[in-house]
Parts: structure tokens; C-alpha cells; sequence
């Protein structure tokens, strides 16, 4: 994959390469569809995008994805009555915010593949078959790189180092290099959606989706997308520096069952060092000064006791989740194994 964020044509995804195939505009009739568009449900969370979701349903239904899922957090706009319109089904979510619209619309999906993105006209239904194509390749999960054909202006400065800092801290503490873990085009098998915990209500969910195919050893890939500015008519929904923040606390606290090792260590090292410090502190004041600091001794040592036994039981959780891992893997392997027969 490129690096911050530059322009590549083509992607790699360990010994899998995807390549950058320019979709051309042409008839419906002389469209590739990797999947037939009947299996696929174009799924659009919505919040007051009144200016650009009829155009984007248009555009799907132009390609022939005719089973369209408008999933709407109450706008006031008339989003929803646009959306019917144009020819999608639509439902009022129950609860607020796009990690809750998600979760709630798989229960009213029966298709076998779902292609998410958002209703503000940023991403290209052109890339929808680019998107689909990986799943027909064995992949259960696909993000679309916005970076790799991103539009000057679509993003501004600080969420585009936001994003690169995001996706670095995910490298980091998950372990795997998703490229752009914040895109919101998406494609999935309902299946595997289902194999997912997810308790996201807000924009953690594309984070929590990420952190949780890492999880689950669900095979993902990464494909380039473009992504374009939104237009001016239409507002975005994200707070940059209060989302980026609650974006960060979640990917940390996500490495509590994922990464035990780094979530206890880190917090264990803290421990030690601030011990550390302390215990210098005191040891400094005694030999200059002849001063003793009982109360900082005591702390100075609690502190380093707690560091150390973090530390042991982050190693522990980290062979506890390492053997859950390769359990679950061998179950799923047989569960493919009589799946495959069952189709035979």
C-alpha cells in the first residue's frame, strides 16, 4: 500500500494483490457485476442528507442494484420521503447514531453480500463493483482506500492527519495495516457482519468493524476507491477533534481483548517508570539532604509491585487470547468444511 496516503494503482493484501481497475462509464447491460446485483443490498445510513441521497440511490439503481436500504436517524430534512421516492427501502432507526442505524438494518437484510457507505455523495457507485469483486475471491470483508484517488478538497488538513494518525495508532496496537480503517464503503458477507461483536453507536463503528475482523480472523482486504468532495449544499455530521479523540480512546480500550499485551503492558510500564521516578526521588533527597520520604517509599514501591503485575497478567491474557484464536480458527475451517459439502 502507498504510503501517507499517496497515489498507487495497485494494492497488496499478503500474497493477494488487488488491482486498481478503472470502472467506465457504459450501459447497464454491458456492466460486470462480479456479484448478480439481486444478491448485494446497498446499505446508506443516513442523517440529514435531503441534498445528495436521491442521486445516490439513482446511481445504484442505474447499475442495477435495485435492493437499496435507506436506514435513517430521524432527519428533519426529508431525507426519508426522498429516499422512497427514488425507489429504496427505508427504515427509521430506532436509536441515534450510525453505529446503531448499522447494527439494526443487518436484521432487516436477507441478502448474502451488503455494500455500506455513506449517504453524502463523497463516494462513487462507479467503485461498487471494485468493491464487490474481493468477495467473490474468498474475502468476507472489504474497505475501500479513500486515499489512494481522493479529491484535493475532500478532506481537510487536520482530518487527513487525524486519519493518518488513526491509522498508524491501529497498525501500532492491532497489529494489521487496513490502509484507511475509517472509510465508510464497505463490503461484507452477512455472514461474517454477524460473526462480529459490535456495541458502537456513533463514528466508532467503522473502528470497531476494523478492530473486530482482526478479532475474528475474518479475511479482509483493501481496495482504492475515490472520494470526493461534498457538495456545498450538504453539512457533515463529524466533529473532528471530539470524534478523532473518542476515535483514539476506542481503539485503546479495544486492545483490552485483542491486544492484552499492549493494553496491560502499557499501563503496567506507566506503572514502573512512575515508581521508578519516585523511588529516584526519594533515594536523591536521602543521600543529599538526609531527608527520608517514608509515604513516597511506600507509594514509589506500590507502584512498581502493580507495574510488574500487569505486566505478568498482560503476558498471561496474551497466550489465553492467542489460543482462543488458533480454537476459533479451527472451527471455523471445519465449519467452511461442512458448509462446502452441504452446497455439493
Amino acid at each position: 500500500m502507498n504510503d501517507e496516503g499517496g497515489l498507487e494503482s495497485e494494492y497488496h493484501d499478503g500474497d493477494t494483490q488487488v488491482t486498481d481497475a478503472t470502472v467506465e462509464e457504459r450501459p447497464l447491460s454491458d456492466i460486470d457485476h462480479p456479484l448478480t446485483p439481486a444478491r448485494v443490498c446497498i446499505l446508506i445510513p443516513t442523517l440529514e442528507e435531503a441534498a445528495t441521497i436521491g442521486s445516490v440511490i439513482d446511481d445504484f439503481r442505474d447499475r442495477g442494484y435495485e435492493n437499496v436500504l435507506v436506514v435513517d436517524g430521524d432527519s428533519g430534512d426529508g431525507t426519508r420521503d426522498i429516499a422512497r421516492d427514488h425507489g429504496a427501502r427505508v427504515l427509521t432507526q430506532s436509536g441515534s447514531g450510525k453505529g446503531q442505524a448499522v447494527r439494526e438494518a443487518i436484521e432487516h437484510i436477507d441478502a448474502d453480500y451488503v455494500l455500506m457507505l455513506d449517504g453524502d455523495g463523497t463516494y462513487d457507485p462507479d467503485d461498487a463493483e471494485t468493491m464487490l469483486e474481493p468477495l467473490t475471491r474468498g474475502y468476507e470483508h472489504v474497505i475501500g482506500n479513500r486515499f489512494a484517488r481522493m479529491d484535493e478538497d475532500a478532506m481537510k488538513r487536520l482530518n487527513g492527519v487525524g486519519n493518518r494518525l488513526i491509522n498508524g495508532a491501529f497498525g501500532f496496537i492491532h497489529g494489521a495495516n487496513y490502509g484507511d480503517i475509517l472509510s465508510g464503503y464497505r463490503a461484507f458477507t452477512r455472514d461474517s457482519f454477524e460473526r462480529l461483536l459490535l456495541e458502537a453507536d456513533g463514528f466508532t463503528i467503522e473502528t470497531e468493524l476494523a478492530v473486530e475482523c482482526v478479532r475474528q480472523g475474518i479475511e479482509t482486504t483493501v481496495v482504492p476507491v475515490s472520494y470526493r468532495a461534498r457538495p456545498e449544499d450538504s453539512e457533515t455530521n463529524l466533529h473532528p477533534v471530539w470524534d478523532g479523540g473518542t476515535i483514539i480512546l476506542t481503539l485503546y480500550s479495544l486492545a483490552k481483548t485483542n491486544n492484552p499485551l499492549f493494553y496491560f503492558g502499557s499501563v503496567g510500564v506507566t506503572s514502573i517508570l512512575t515508581g521508578c521516578l519516585l523511588a529516584g526521588f526519594v533515594l536523591w533527597q536521602w543521600i543529599q539532604y538526609n531527608i527520608g520520604h517514608e509515604i513516597i517509599a511506600v507509594v514509589s514501591a506500590a507502584a512498581i509491585l502493580l507495574g510488574v503485575q500487569l505486566l505478568m497478567f498482560g503476558v498471561l491474557s496474551d497466550m489465553i487470547v492467542t489460543l482462543h484464536r488458533e480454537q476459533r480458527r479451527r472451527l471455523e475451517s471445519v465449519r467452511r468444511e461442512i458448509h462446502g459439502d452441504r452446497e455439493r
